[in-house]
């Protein structure tokens, strides 16, 4: 059994998705950080000061002062603003990954391209193949 586990993480496969997975832990904290700190001042900035974050109902009919004052209170709350924040964060990273996996492909057809063949022009009659067809007409004539 170890030395099927061994096997399996010594695929290259598995060393990928690690270091993706890592990477990805990564971004997320940016895109995070993204989201929370520019995209949504700007937002707020075109809808009147709306701050998504701070956009929750209280299930209890209590109105409380901040998402966090419910949530002390033990009150069921729907948060929507940080619905609202992980669709942003979703949108964005998927952007960035469609960009990422479109500059992917562009290397690859690049490399392809660079590894296609060059394709031979035809070649002619040889001097030999001219010269025995021009003794061959005049053995004709």
């Amino acid at each position: 059994m170890f030395q099927e586990f061994r096997n399996f993480v010594a695929k290259g496969n598995v060393m990928d998705m690690a270091v993706g997975i890592i990477v990805g832990a990564a971004f997320t904290a940016i895109v995070t950080s993204l989201v929370g700190d520019i995209i949504n001042p700007v937002i707020a900035l075109f809808t009147g000061g709306i701050d998504f974050s701070g956009w929750f109902y209280a299930m209890d009919g209590n109105d409380y002062a901040s998402l966090d004052a419910a949530t002390e209170a033990g009150a069921p709350v729907f948060a929507i603003g940080k619905f609202v924040m992980a669709i942003i964060n979703f949108l964005i990273i998927a952007f960035v990954v469609f960009l990422l996996v479109k500059m992917v492909n562009r290397i690859k057809e690049a490399a392809e391209k660079e590894e296609e063949p060059v394709a031979v022009a035809p070649k002619g009659p040889t001097e030999l193949e001219v010269l025995l067809e021009i003794r061959d007409a005049l053995k004709r004539d």
